[in-house]
């Protein structure tokens, strides 16, 4: 017989069987706002059931079962033959053939595609984020096979497909692939130059016979990757496939996986080039240049995939201070734990709101818009993957010792928070990147203001934080040791000058204060206590 101290009381309910992308009213927003109208109902319902699907308890399950089981490294079969296979666990496939499906590699060739797919993206981020690498390497390869006119015939309609095809055969057999990348080496991490694996050309043009080590591959159980090599007419950028025309494997020696801190559903593999076939992707010694538009849609989804993190974390937040009781009332009424949530609210807002105005600059194709991008991805990218591990660390401290157990879901935020800062170019890569869209492209920073201009006028302190960009602007002595400064302000002033048009007046007026002015602190829940917090989190509630 139980005795009285196994009552359970004051737990909080699980957040499940709710709809992720209509409970998330600054996603919403969003889509609405930079959506054609005519678009609107097709796309709202078809996010509308990707949210359901996101909130449910199977799917849920499924992210679970994924990170708890991590992927397995067959390189040989019973008879001792090399295969090279990686073994995931059902529920990976179940989670990576629902994001094909759901159009999350087939922005390209869609209507309002790069803002559907960014929001959907961001609403299946928070289910389990391991499965967005391959749906990003996917979707960023298309932009680089259009360097290439056959190439892309032949790739692209695979690749943008909504049909998940796990078997490893040859392409064009398949009725939908999947892309991985392999870039980075030993000797240079970021310094892409600095690879050292070797292309010699074949007998047929355009193809090629690789030899090296890749540090890092990317969704290694893909059917092609797009990588780097020294050709003799310098470094170049490849396809390989994993499986050639006429059915035989290609040389693709995984040699291990990585074992890393968080996104342990994905793959992540060393890999060996060793006669390895390869056709070239544009023009020798023009890698770099071929891979720009690549990186420029990974780095978006660094922004994305920290923004789901975020909205996630906030979330279960929110939920569980609205339920749970201490001190004689709900932990969401205690005024220091609203000030905590709405500041951590109008972080997840301000990195939403920034990554859809992206997204739909990217649909809008633009020559002002694609200035734009040059110099706002990489702050982007910079300042909100900075944010998102200590957005997830204070949501989980307020679910207390429940949000340090893994149970709560919340450790496996924290533990995947930092990635999308290092992934795709880490915090100094981006701050230098920034500093020569400055520095080369004049257009970039003309397109930068002219959008943050939009909103002078507005709220003084977001023109105040203008004035002081513009004044840092105008001094480049010693600019590249404050180059991450810089970024900081760019993205900030971009984040305000978006708020201040498109979201509530306590929104704006909150983050205006906090991270403009002068009255916010160094942590979380320092927000002046004048302002209308509740209305803040309120908006932030996932009301199932």
């Amino acid at each position: 017989m139980a005795g009285s101290t196994h009552s359970v009381s004051n737990q909080v309910p699980p957040l499940v069987g709710y709809d992720v992308f209509t409970a998330d009213r600054a996603l919403t927003a969003g889509v609405e706002r930079h959506l054609d109208p005519e678009l609107l109902d097709e796309v709202l319902g078809e996010l509308s059931a990707l949210g359901r699907a996101s909130g449910s308890a199977q799917v849920q399950e499924w992210g679970v079962q994924a990170n708890e089981n991590p992927p397995r490294l067959r390189t040989h079969d019973r008879y001792g033959e090399r295969i090279d296979e990686v073994e995931f666990h059902p529920s990976w496939h179940r989670l990576l053939g629902k994001g094909v499906s759901a159009g999350l590699t087939a922005a390209w060739n869609r209507p309002g595609g790069h803002v559907r797919r960014a929001a959907a993206f961001l609403v299946w981020t928070q289910v389990e984020a391991g499965n967005g690498c391959p749906l990003s390497m996917t979707h960023a390869a298309v932009p680089a096979l259009r360097t290439d006119p056959e190439l892309a015939a032949e790739w692209e309609p695979r690749l943008t497909s909504m049909v998940y095809d796990r078997e490893l055969r040859p392409a064009h057999l398949k009725a939908g692939a999947l892309f991985g990348m392999g870039m980075t080496e030993k000797q240079g991490g970021s310094d892409v130059r600095a690879n050292t694996t070797s292309a010699r050309p074949l007998a047929e043009d355009g193809t090629y016979e690789l030899t090296g080590h890749k540090w890092f591959c990317s969704a290694p159980m893909s059917d092609g990757f797009l990588v780097l090599a020294q050709a003799p007419g310098g470094l170049t950028c490849f396809l390989v496939p994993r499986v050639l025309r006429d059915g035989t494997r290609n040389v693709f020696l995984v040699q291990r996986l990585k074992d890393k801190l968080g996104n342990r559903s994905n793959a992540s593999g060393e890999v060996e080039f060793d006669g390895t076939w390869a056709r070239r992707v544009g023009e020798e010694g023009r890698g770099v240049r071929t891979i720009i538009e690549m990186v420029m849609a990974t780095r978006l989804d660094c922004v994305l995939g920290s923004a789901g993190l975020m909205r996630q974390a906030v979330a279960q937040a929110v939920h569980h201070c609205s339920h749970r009781e201490a001190f004689g009332g709900k932990l969401v009424d205690k005024p220091l734990m609203r000030n905590v949530l709405a500041d951590l609210a109008l972080e997840s807002e301000a990195a939403t709101t920034l990554a859809l105005r992206l997204a739909a600059a990217y649909d809008d194709g633009g020559e002002q818009e694609r200035a734009l991008l040059r110099i706002a991805v990489p702050a982007a990218k910079y300042w909100v993957t900075k944010r998102c591990p200590p957005v997830a660390v204070e949501a989980a401290e307020c679910l207390g010792g429940n949000g340090y157990v893994e149970e709560s879901g919340m450790p496996r935020l924290v533990r995947e928070s930092p990635l999308n800062s290092v992934w795709e170019g880490a915090g100094n890569v981006q701050a230098l990147d920034v500093l020569r869209a400055l520095q080369r492209e004049p257009g970039a920073l003309d397109a930068y203001l002219r959008e943050v201009g939009q909103a002078r006028g507005a709220d003084h302190r977001l023109d105040g934080a203008i004035k002081n960009l513009l004044t840092e602007l105008a001094d480049l002595e010693g600019v590249e040791g404050r180059a991450r400064r810089l970024a900081e302000r760019l993205a900030l002033v971009l984040q305000g000058s978006l708020l201040v048009r498109f979201a509530p007046p306590q929104v704006a007026d909150a983050f205006c204060a906090a991270r403009l002015g002068s009255d916010g602190g160094a942590a979380f829940g320092t927000l002046p206590h004048t302002l209308d917090l509740a209305a803040v989190v309120e908006r932030a509630r996932p009301a199932p």
